[in-house]
């Protein structure tokens, strides 16, 4: 069926595996939020069936409703088929047993309802619909009888159209909750994969990061792949300073556009960041040349020659004169923010607020943290003055893609930069060689920090060594610094513990960059506090047996 405009968005846009019909007007107008579409035949309502399952999650309830003979019992067979992973699944209707439970190969569990039958509320209890429906996907035929629900809520309402056809069929999708949500960024992944020519291409969960952004490689029927990322605009969490969010005063990208404007001004120098293959800025959604998957890292430890490349990329980088705004799309720009003092400060303060109580059981007084703060303020204030540049902030080993294929510097394929900021060279230089996720000695940071520093001087005669190797030292340590505080927040508040495997190997890194003469005062500030982030002097005095 050839497309015709949405009735609700005003424009064409594809559905999935079916047109969009602008349905007669009737007496009451469609409520702005829903959607309808016309299913010309059951191939259409089954292509309809999987797009609803691809949204739906534990817990969630899928109400089915429609006159007898309108195609609930076909929609919801359909949905549980896909749901199950199971084309030929045998899906009877539950009119007589009222739920029917299935279980999936990924180990959901979907309940199948019809209430038509039912005789009150009571007869529910009895089958423990609401102990069930609490973590199943559950859809149910006559809702009407479910009464009111918490649970997040796709509502389906199917209706004859024989005018259309005598399977034509009109479907009213609607949600409660967050539905309405995941049911537009559907809609908008399935316009953006179609317009881009990926809708034919199968969409497989990558594994994703510490963020809210999800990533799927898109693998067409021919092999060719590509990547999706969805990362809708990042919503304002409490105000923690001075009336701002946390991602305002860290500096966090609150939209999508810091990642095209980073990627296509990387690019446009000569570095390997991904093409973007299509795009909808204000969805959140990119399709992104896929780099691959090989690491500049084996069995957990550098590849020298690999690390050697990224670290002459980031040379290269600092040497250039980099502009403060990027061009993301005709008439949009993105300002890069400046790593400001205040982002620097309230980072280091994540290991006092979070590290500090959850993994070492200290309470510090507001006596120690407000001296804690003065002291970091003092370290980095000089460092705030000297000439910023791109810092990418996150360039380590899990956003660095090896391609062999290509040469020199292009063979750094780099990736999740839209957190970029202006800040001092030497935060991404530590970034690579204090890597959280990477055993290196520190015989090998030092071979690459004269590496990056003879690579600089190439470049630049009046590169200050001294003044490099200080600046390294001091944002290594506030790095380490947050990221303990981040990853005891990432298992305390978050529920992911498997962040804490990484923590011995910062606290190493931690240790050793408060060993410099610039951080003498915050080691003496941790020999008190926090004494066992302190690696003993060499003139210590052994402990007593």
């Amino acid at each position: 069926m050839s497309e015709v405009p949405d009735s609700t968005a005003g424009s064409p846009r594809p559905g999935p595996s079916q047109g969009e019909a602008q349905m007669p007007s009737t007496s009451s107008p469609p409520r702005r939020a829903a959607w309808e579409v016309l299913l010309p035949e059951e191939g259409a309502t089954e292509d309809m069936a999987a797009f609803l399952a691809g949204i739906l999650r534990p817990g969630d309830l899928v109400a089915l409703s429609g006159g007898l003979g309108a195609g609930k019992t076909t929609l919801a067979r359909a949905m549980i088929r896909e749901l199950a992973g199971d084309p030929r699944l045998e899906v009877p209707s539950p009119t007589f047993t009222l739920m029917q439970p299935y279980e999936t190969r990924s180990g959901r569990t979907v309940i199948h309802a019809d209430l038509y039958r039912l005789r009150g509320p009571d007869e529910l209890v009895e089958l423990g619909f609401d102990e069930l429906s609490e973590t199943a996907i559950t859809l149910v035929e006559w809702p009407e009888r479910l009464g009111h629900r918490e649970n997040s809520t796709l509502t389906v309402e199917l209706s004859l159209r024989a005018e259309y056809g005598e399977e034509a069929r009109l479907i009213r999708i609607d949600g409660t909750g967050d539905m309405r949500e995941r049911i537009d960024r559907a809609r908008a992944i399935r316009a953006l994969l179609a317009r881009s020519g990926w809708d034919e291409a199968e969409r497989v969960l990558m594994q994703g990061d510490a963020s809210s952004r999800a990533y799927e490689r898109l693998v067409k029927p021919g092999g060719e792949t590509a990547v999706l990322m969805i990362s809708p605009p990042r919503p304002d969490g409490p105000p923690v300073k001075d009336g701002k969010p946390y991602s305002a005063v860290v500096k966090l990208a609150e939209s999508i556009h810091a990642f095209v404007g980073m990627d296509r001004a990387l690019r446009a120098i000569g570095f390997s960041a991904p093409k973007i293959l299509g795009e909808n800025l204000d969805a959140g959604l990119l399709i992104l040349e896929d780099l691959g998957s090989e690491p500049v890292i084996e069995n957990g430890a550098p590849r020298p020659e690999r690390y050697a490349e990224a670290v002459r990329l980031l040379a290269k980088l600092h040497a250039t004169d980099l502009p403060t705004t990027v061009p993301v799309s005709e008439g949009i720009d993105h300002a890069i923010p400046n790593y400001d003092l205040e982002a620097l400060l309230f980072e280091a303060e994540l290991l006092p607020e979070w590290y500090a109580p959850a993994i070492r059981g200290t309470t510090l007084s507001p006596e120690a943290r407000s001296t804690y703060r003065d002291l970091w303020a003092d370290a980095l204030k000089d460092l705030i003055a000297e000439p910023a540049t791109w810092t990418l902030r996150d360039y380590h080993s899990p956003n660095l893609i090896w391609l062999p294929e290509r040469t020199g510097l292009e063979r750094v394929g780099v990736i999740d930069f839209q957190d970029a900021v202006m800040g001092h060279p030497a935060y991404d230089v530590a970034s690579l060689l204090q890597d959280a996720r990477v055993d290196a000695s520190a015989d090998f940071e030092l071979r690459l920090l004269g590496l990056y520093i003879r690579e600089r001087r190439g470049r630049d005669i009046g590169f200050d060594m001294q003044a490099f190797a200080r600046a390294y030292a001091v944002l290594a340590a506030q790095r380490a610094t947050k990221i303990l505080g981040i990853f005891a927040r990432l298992d305390k508040r978050d529920g992911k513990p498997g962040y804490l495997a990484h923590l011995p190997r910062i606290e190493g890194y931690l240790a050793r960059n408060l060993a410099h003469p610039a951080l003498a005062a915050v080691r003496a500030w941790h020999e008190t506090h926090l004494p066992s982030l302190v690696a003993p002097r060499p003139d210590a005095e052994p402990a007593a047996s």
